[in-house]
């Protein structure tokens, strides 16, 4: 099977060349296949929104090399890689990031708009992915009139938009209560059992790491144990 995301000998440091330099990511090796649901956890510090960063083409390397879908994304400018995030990436926060004062449609509409997609297709579009998330009755509300599982529902539509090879949840259920947050990890397997996808999930959760294929551990910026997942959802683990 092919690999989604390649990354070798990833170093990301801040501050290069001042007395505070720091470095986050100490020489990371990742490889995701296509098709494959995997998780990292690590305690705060570890590095997981730093290297979340930089497979969602958010933040480059400082050292390294990072291949998504066959293509060096350390070899693309700039506009190049604002292309890749919206097409092939879809982002799902612990934090929503819907943007108020605007439907749920318009919402999902958004990451279509920016791929100059017609007002037809995107709508008809928003329609269908809200209602793929139980959210088709809410398409008209704001986001200060839903619920926090009701948000982040909208959140994995818009994700979804522009039907990305890769979803990238940070923390999709820190913010819910366990009901719901049970709900959002139901769409996430049924995103990757039904649609195929790609989709790499950042969580503080072992619990919820364990239902995912691969279960990767950070610690100070290193991955220190890789293994095997895939307790069935919602299922004590066995004694």
């Amino acid at each position: 099977m092919a690999a989604m995301i390649e990354l070798k000998n990833i170093i990301k440091r801040y501050y290069v060349g001042q007395p505070n330099e720091l470095e986050v990511l100490r020489g990371m090796d990742l490889s995701v296949n296509e098709g494959e649901f995997i998780s990292v956890v690590g305690e705060s510090g570890s590095g997981k929104s730093t290297l979340m960063n930089i497979i969602g083409v958010l933040d480059r390397a400082t050292e390294g090399s990072y291949f998504l879908d066959g293509i060096d994304v350390g070899a693309q400018p700039d506009k190049v890689l604002s292309g890749i995030r919206n097409q092939k990436i879809g982002f799902v926060f612990q934090t929503f990031n819907l943007i108020g004062r605007i439907t749920a449609r318009r919402n999902v509409e958004l990451p279509m708009l920016y791929n100059h997609l017609p007002q037809r297709e995107r709508s008809a579009r928003a329609k269908e992915l809200l209602e793929m998330v139980g959210m088709a009755e809410r398409e008209r509300h704001q986001p200060n009139e839903l619920s926090g599982g009701q948000k982040q529902r909208v959140a994995i539509a818009r994700a979804m938009a522009n039907d990305p090879a890769i979803i990238l949840a940070d923390e999709p259920t820190g913010a819910l209560d366990s009901v719901t947050g049970r709900l959002v990890m139901d769409i996430f397997h049924d995103l990757h059992r039904r649609h195929g996808k790609t989709i790499v999930l950042i969580t503080h959760s072992q619990e919820l790491a364990e239902e995912t294929q691969r279960i990767i551990t950070l610690r100070d910026g290193n991955i220190i144990a890789e293994r095997a997942g895939g307790r069935q959802p919602g299922k004590e683990a066995s004694a």
